[in-house]
């Protein structure tokens, strides 16, 4: 029962930390949403709202996030556990590597947007995008249950 009573200083950055979070997943089913729909219609306008979503929505999202979760985990010193919890290695492994796969998926959609303004078709790189941000829905919804169980 570690997560079980907390102290109050600790509820600003649990806040800050699941609104990152929560957002981070909005944007990125926003991401999925329109580049998977541009992807089977060839649309230069969803490719862009995938784009922009990423941009605008989920790295800025992440950035909030991560700071909210070192906050918490500096408020209750977390990081001096000597086994680490799994629940907190899943977070910290997903974040990490989303943060490289949302980069990626940036620089791809952006290309692919580049490319369908031109030829009014996104191609291999929008699709690619898409594949990356929904592999990476799928490892945020496992650290979430990682996160709201905490398995030992």
């Amino acid at each position: 029962m570690l997560a079980a009573i907390r102290p109050d200083d600790v509820n600003f950055p649990l806040l800050l930390h699941v609104l990152g979070a929560m957002l981070l997943v909005g944007a990125l089913v926003l991401t999925a949403s329109a580049l998977i729909v541009a992807w089977r219609g060839g649309s230069a306008s969803l490719t862009r709202l995938g784009f922009r979503a990423l941009l605008l929505g989920a790295l800025p999202a992440w950035i909030l996030m991560r700071v909210g979760a070192e906050w918490v985990a500096s408020e209750e010193n977390l990081t001096d556990l000597d086994p680490a919890p799994n629940w907190l290695d899943i977070g910290y492994q997903s974040a990490d590597v989303g943060l490289l796969v949302i980069l990626v998926s940036t620089l791809l959609a952006g290309l692919a947007m580049r490319r369908a303004s031109r030829d009014d078709r996104p191609g291999g790189l929008g699709n690619a995008s898409a594949v990356l941000v929904s592999l990476l829905l799928i490892v945020y919804v496992v650290a979430i249950w990682a996160m709201t169980t905490k398995p030992m």
